[in-house]
């Protein structure tokens, strides 16, 4: 099966480590961002960052759910990887300074 790639940048009117907490805060504030596709969200082990192994269901259309089982690492500062246990699925998060403001892409 071909790999599929996608890329996406924001930027955030915020520090760059309190976007960072933000984003690896998978027992608090990271379910509350989570849109509607999203469901059955459950943090199994951990719940900050690195060593967080974290489930949902994505509805990724009408007809097809996907079931997620992650895991976060760290391998750099202001970076987070998700990787599904499920699937070959891998989400990267980096988050960097820019300009005044700062930015958070995965």
């Amino acid at each position: 099966m071909a790999q599929v790639e996608a890329t996406t940048e924001r930027i955030v009117a915020a520090d760059a480590e309190t976007v960072f907490d933000t984003l690896a805060d998978y027992s608090g504030t990271r379910a509350e961002l989570m849109p509607e596709q999203y469901s059955e969200y459950e943090v199994r082990e951990g719940g900050d960052g690195e060593g967080t192994l974290v489930h949902w269901k994505l509805q990724a259309t009408s007809k097809r759910v996907r079931d997620c089982l992650l895991e976060v690492t760290e391998p750099t500062d202001g970076e987070l990887v998700e990787k599904d246990r499920n699937s070959s699925m891998v989400t990267t998060w980096r988050v960097t300074p820019a300009g005044e403001g700062r930015s958070g892409s995965s």
